[in-house]
């Protein structure tokens, strides 16, 4: 054995006794958690709309960024129903570079996961005592899942953790929706056989435990282009390939099918600018054909509190993504307006 091992972690229940909810705030959380699973269901006429940062590296600008959103939401409440991305841990091709809150609380330090959970935890909790909303955040190490469980909304599943059995498994029995991204290569059946995957039930081991789940049925797709073996672009917001994709899932019988459209990523090759243009034209396409308008429930954007980004090591610029390139606030706001009154 290689490892070194630094120091033991402490357990969900020992983290959730130091940074405990309110009831005010569980009652909330359990309120957005139902809304969300009706707009999946059809049961309530909303577009979703689930948008941030690319990574939460800073919980004050973070917090500044869900703030303002929060009075759009006010404004679009009727139309749009928003959940903030609140991304504590980031997949690395590589494995190099920065891997998110959850093990460097502060990007410029060493690595220190104690201080990352509790770090994380109290951002959440923040969001949620702070706000009505409950935010989304992607599962990268299904372990850590139950350190969060009482106060995350939303659970994405990334291109590269789709495959992963203990994903899929993990998430059927998850009591909030989740979000399943098709595969790096733009392959849509590795997504449709995690939803498949998810909305069963499955006996396993999970946190040394043997567990017996019932399924997920709020399990969903999220459509996030790919990538071809030559490095170009393959993406799938178009009309043709939501319709494709529409008509396959429609057809297999899968409870609450919904999509979501990635408009960042290899959906616009990310060229972060363009993502207003793509929701733009979804939009459109869900206006002429039924099925994608009953199909598409939403949308997932990378926005923060200024445009682009920039590197670590850098001057750095407060509310400036430290990951992948985000639409600046301003361009936000006038895309969330703009999306209501289109839909």
């Amino acid at each position: 054995m290689s490892f070194t091992y630094e120091r033991q972690l402490p357990s969900a229940a020992h983290l959730k006794e130091l940074l405990p909810i309110s009831d005010a705030a569980a009652k909330r959380h359990k309120q957005r958690v139902d809304d969300m699973k009706k707009i999946l269901s059809g049961e309530l006429d909303r577009l979703l709309l689930i948008i941030g940062p690319c990574s939460a590296d800073n919980e004050d600008s973070v917090c500044e960024y869900i703030d303002r959103l929060a009075a759009v939401q006010e404004k679009v409440k009727d139309t749009i129903f928003i959940v903030p991305r609140v991304y504590t841990n980031k997949p690395r091709t590589t494995g190099e570079g920065y891997k998110g809150m959850m093990h460097q609380p502060d990007p410029t330090e060493k690595p220190n996961a104690f201080e990352g959970m509790k770090a994380i935890r109290h951002m959440h909790i923040r969001v949620l005592s702070n706000t009505d909303f409950v935010a989304a955040d992607e599962m990268l190490y299904p372990g850590n899942y139950a350190f969060l469980d009482d106060v995350l909304g939303y659970v994405a599943i990334g291109a590269r953790s789709v495959e992963n059995q203990q994903h899929r498994l993990t998430c059927s029995g998850l009591d909030v929706p989740v979000g399943m991204k098709n595969g790096t290569g733009g392959d849509v059946s590795v997504m449709f056989n995690a939803i498949y995957a998810a909305q069963h039930g499955h006996d396993f081991i999970y946190q040394n435990w043997e567990v017996k789940t019932g399924g997920n049925p709020f399990t969903h797709a999220i459509l996030r282009g790919g990538i071809d073996e030559r490095g170009r672009n393959l993406p799938n917001y178009h009309y043709e390939d939501l319709l494709f994709v529409a008509q396959e899932y429609d057809g297999k019988g899968f409870a609450n099918p919904g999509i979501i459209v990635d408009t960042n990523h290899n959906n616009s090759a990310k060229q972060y600018e363009q993502q207003p243009r793509i929701a733009s034209e979804v939009l459109h396409s869900m206006n002429y054909e039924p099925l994608l308008r009953k199909m598409i429930k939403g949308f997932m954007v990378e926005s923060y509190l200024e445009p682009g980004a920039q590197k670590i090591d850098e001057h750095r610029i407060y509310g400036k993504s430290i990951t992948d390139a985000c639409l600046g606030w301003t361009e936000t706001e006038a895309m969330i307006y703009s999306m209501a009154e289109r839909w």
